[in-house]
C-alpha cells in the first residue's frame, strides 16, 4: 500500500531498473533536472494494481531547464547521449525553459514551475537523485489523486476552458482504463 510520498520513494529505490534510469540521467549533469510523469506514475499504479510486471512506457521524460539554449536541437543531442549510455530505452528529453511555448503557455521560471502545469495531478510528478544517490520526489499538486486512482485536470489546465480541451483531448487518447481498470478519471463527460 502506498500512504504518502516515504511510500513512493521506497517502491522507487527498490526499483533496479528505475534506480538505473535515474543514474543515467544524474551522468549528465544538466540543470533542474527531473525525470518525470509516466515514470512515476505509472509504478505507482502498477504497484497499487498489484501488477507482477512492469507496465511498458511510451518513453522516459526528462525535463531540465535551461533558459541559456532554446535550441530543440539540444535537447536531441541530450537524448543521443542517454542512448549511448542506456540504449533501448524511448528517451524524451525536453527543456523546460521553451516548453511554454510549445504549449502557448506564460514562460516557466524552472522545472518545479513547470510539473504543476502537465495536464493531469496523478502525472505532475518528479523525481531525480540528490548527491548521495538518495531519491528525492517533487509533486507539486500533490499525491493523493495519483496514490487513489484519480485523473483530474491540474488546477493550472482547469482556469481556462481551452486548457481543460487540452485534458480532454490527452484523457481520450491515453485509454488509462484498459491497463489499470481501477483508474477513476474526472472530468468525465
Amino acid at each position: 500500500m502506498i500512504k504518502n510520498e516515504e511510500d513512493i520513494i521506497s517502491i522507487i529505490q527498490e526499483d533496479k531498473w528505475m534506480m538505473e534510469i535515474l543514474k543515467t540521467t544524474k551522468t549528465l549533469n544538466l540543470p533542474d533536472w527531473w525525470v518525470c510523469a509516466g515514470f512515476v506514475r505509472s509504478k505507482i499504479w502498477d504497484v497499487l494494481h498489484n501488477f507482477s510486471e512492469r507496465t511498458a512506457l511510451p518513453d522516459i521524460d526528462v525535463v531540465y531547464y535551461d533558459p541559456t539554449n532554446l535550441n530543440e536541437a539540444e535537447e536531441k543531442e541530450w537524448e543521443k547521449k542517454l542512448n549511448r549510455l542506456h540504449p533501448n530505452i524511448p528517451w524524451s528529453v525536453k527543456n523546460q525553459a521553451r516548453m511554454h511555448l510549445i504549449n502557448h503557455f506564460p514562460p516557466y521560471t524552472s522545472s518545479i514551475d513547470a510539473i504543476p502545469k502537465f495536464t493531469e495531478t496523478a502525472t505532475a510528478l518528479g523525481v531525480k537523485l540528490d548527491g548521495s544517490d538518495k531519491v528525492i520526489l517533487t509533486a507539486p499538486c500533490g499525491i493523493h489523486d495519483v496514490i487513489n486512482l484519480e485523473v483530474r485536470p491540474t488546477p493550472y489546465l482547469m482556469e481556462t476552458e481551452e486548457r481543460m480541451l487540452i485534458y480532454e483531448k490527452r484523457i481520450s487518447k491515453k485509454n488509462w482504463n484498459s491497463i489499470w481498470n481501477k483508474v477513476k478519471i474526472y472530468p468525465i463527460k
